[in-house]
């Protein structure tokens, strides 16, 4: 086993995103990345760091300025030397180069990523992401949902078009571990399952009267009510679909508030109405994280992330129409 280069998980997180990112160090991905890695974007399944590192290479030539900057790592580690880190971060760039969005336009961008990456030896070899792909296409001037569309006939069409990731096309990974037994992770997971089986007094019950939430699609606001209605408009949408939790971390590290990270799905049918319009009957899986921070009144930040091109692309090769 090499010399570790970074002192802590959260220090390894942190660094080698800036190395590859914003340092430009792409090959970096070939010795960061295990060759037979696992990578479960919202967006699609890929296999091995080569998918990976052509992959960064698109959207650094779209967006050369881009930049990643990380808000939180949080993690949990096993007695075998392998963690989980759960790594919320904010991305910014510039739409000056060609790529999946289209000719250049100038425009800038400003948005989250939430990545959960498992880690052996300095080397990521099982990961679980989403963008908040809904409100960059926003910013970059386009409705998600003819977004969504369009890379479907740009893909070559409903039959050809690349799908979103579901569990039906899932391989085993190396990490098999489900987070630690913090009370803070335990208390984050009552929380979203109290609300996912429509239980919205649980916001009153639990959150921080002052809360502020931001969720995906750049939708964020202060107090009980804008938190019921982001919650109740998700839910809304699949009201018959199955809640399951994945992945639970809790941390209470120094200088910091109590913290949590859960990743979890939804799965079943766009049998609601809510944020994505009518109901269209379509199967769909929601690939979804949630951080939070607590207080001496509750939870008090709280951030969750899924992609709502994903889910409008699982939407539109269900009802077709292109």
């Amino acid at each position: 086993m090499s010399t570790p280069r970074y002192p802590d998980p959260t220090s390894y997180i942190l660094g080698i995103t800036r190395d590859i990112w914003e340092d430009r160090g792409i090959s970096l991905l070939e010795t960061a990345y295990a060759p037979e890695m696992i990578m479960r974007n919202a967006g699609g399944m890929k296999i091995g760091n080569g998918a990976v590192i052509n992959d960064t290479l698109a959207k650094m030539a779209a967006f050369p300025d881009l930049e990643i900057l990380g808000e939180d790592v949080i993690w949990a580690g096993d007695p075998g030397g392998r963690y989980l880190s759960s790594h919320r971060s904010v991305i910014t760039g510039t739409h000056s180069g060609h790529g999946v969005w289209g000719p250049p336009t100038g425009r800038r961008f400003t948005v989250r990523c939430i990545a959960d990456c498992s880690v052996l030896d300095e080397v990521i070899d099982d990961e679980w992401l989403a963008y908040d792909t809904g409100d960059q296409a926003r910013q970059l001037g386009h409705d998600p949902s003819d977004y969504a569309r369009a890379r479907i006939l740009a893909e070559g069409g409903p039959d050809a078009a690349a799908r979103p990731f579901t569990p039906d096309q899932d391989r085993p990974g190396p990490y098999l571990a489900r987070g630690n037994d913090s009370e803070w992770g335990q208390r984050l997971a009552d929380i979203l399952t109290r609300i996912m089986s429509k239980n919205i007094s649980a916001i009153r019950a639990e959150y921080d009267r002052a809360i502020r939430i931001e969720h995906a699609g750049g939708i964020g606001g202060w107090g009980w009510q804008n938190a019921e209605a982001i919650w109740m408009r998700l839910r809304s949408a699949f009201p018959s679909a199955e809640f399951r939790i994945h992945h639970v971390i809790g941390r209470s590290d120094p200088a910091q508030p109590h913290r949590a990270a859960i990743r979890w799905s939804l799965d079943g049918r766009h049998d609601g109405f809510g944020r994505f319009g009518d109901p269209s009957g379509a199967p769909v899986h929601v690939m979804g994280f949630t951080h939070a921070e607590f207080g001496p009144w509750g939870l008090r930040r709280e951030f969750t992330l899924f992609d709502e091109v994903a889910i409008w692309k699982q939407i539109h090769l269900h009802t077709g129409g292109f």
